[in-house]
């Protein structure tokens, strides 16, 4: 058992935190003359109320202390997204800490058109290798770039496939948005390295880790991923983004919550509340979510991530189906982390765009990630 001394000190450095107790006040963010994607007030439009919405899970309280006081400014309510990032690291579980610097080994590289693409291989845990496709604009310029973590959706393709190699071109988020000027970085999720099934790669992990849950596993391999970006000299470390679709989405969730190196994130039909979507399912945080007096929820990670940017793509165009994760109902989810950036100078940088295509990426909806992205990595 690691005391909790130690297990706190290996939180804040997975999450950043050697500054203080908030690291993204020192990036500039509430004291910088603020630009807006010009869109912001529609996607912070709640549902209108002749809409059934979906039964989100339970919604504990944000703004209540443990003694069951009213929570009223931003110093308190540092205190308490610290406690709920204690609980959901006590939920989620322990992983090792990883090994400095990361070391980047090339295994192939080509240039499509607007892009340098290098597959490279390199340590999350220690001891195990990974790969990731590392894309650049092409050409690449002399002034740091803002610098994207794109993670993939659920296919047999996965890297290959959001690093614009295979596939559908609706999934090449990675070769897309490095055309857009990003450096991008598309780690391969574990649940596709070196095995032959996701039932293995649940096996082999449950083995090293058998406390721990694969959410966290995903969370960790994220945050790496974010140390891959901070080794390049072409990445400005002050711009950091990420993004994803499905599988995509809920890890882009979860590391802009945990990681506060991430100043802006798009998460595309992710599922934000636990019934939403299959988040009960052993791949991601298993059936103790469905006990009884379960009280965690995923509008405290949106929270958590206040003041930073952060947009939720939706595809539901009608009562919710297994052909989408998030929809209208999604909002639930973020109204109550509003009164939370209110406690930071200016607009609430967080909204859901639903654009009522199902569980894809169309392109308006690609356009407005972009938007979103290039808007809020100045």
């Amino acid at each position: 058992m690691i005391p909790a001394s130690r297990r706190d000190f290996l939180r804040r450095l997975s999450a950043g935190l050697f500054t203080g107790p908030f690291v993204v006040h020192n990036l500039g963010l509430a004291d910088e003359k603020k630009r807006e994607v010009p869109w912001l007030a529609e996607v912070q439009q709640p549902p209108p109320r002749t809409i059934t919405l979906a039964d989100p899970g339970y919604l504990e309280p944000l703004l209540v202390t443990e003694d069951n006081q009213p929570i009223t400014t931003r110093l308190a309510w540092e205190k308490r997204r610290q406690q709920l990032r204690d609980r959901w690291y006590d939920f989620l579980g322990e992983m090792p800490e990883p090994n400095e610097p990361v070391k980047l080994s090339v295994l192939a590289e080509d240039r499509p058109e607007g892009c340098r693409r290098q597959l490279v291989r390199y340590e999350s845990e220690p001891g195990l290798p990974v790969e990731g496709y590392l894309l650049r604009p092409d050409p690449l310029g002399d002034e740091p770039r803002s610098a994207l973590v794109v993670l993939h959706q659920t296919s047999s393709d996965n890297i290959q496939q959001v690093a614009g190699v295979a596939g559908p071109e609706m999934q090449a988020l990675g070769l897309k948005l490095a055309r857009r000027g990003f450096v991008v970085f598309c780690p391969r999720c574990f649940l596709w390295q070196d095995v032959e099934s996701l039932d293995e790669a649940i096996r082999k992990f449950r083995k090293r880790h058998p406390h721990t849950l694969c959410m966290r596993k995903m969370l960790y391999d994220a945050m790496r991923a974010v140390d891959v970006l901070l080794t390049l000299p072409e990445v400005d470390p002050r711009r950091i983004g990420a993004t994803g679709h499905s599988l995509g989405g809920k890890k882009t969730l979860y590391l802009a919550a945990f990681d506060d190196r991430i100043r802006a994130a798009v998460a595309s039909e992710g599922g934000t509340g636990l019934p939403f979507t299959d988040w009960e399912d052993e791949r991601y945080l298993g059936k103790g979510i469905q006990a009884e007096g379960f009280s965690l929820n995923h509008h405290q990670l949106i929270a958590m991530m206040a003041p930073r940017a952060y947009l939720i793509l939706a595809g539901e165009s009608g009562p919710p189906a297994p052909s989408t994760d998030d929809g209208d109902r999604s909002w639930q989810l973020i109204e109550p982390a509003l009164p939370v950036y209110g406690f930071y100078s200016g607009t609430p940088r967080v909204g859901l765009y639903n654009h009522r295509q199902g569980h894809t990426l169309s392109p308006k909806a690609f356009e407005r990630m972009a938007e979103w992205l290039g808007t809020y990595l100045i």
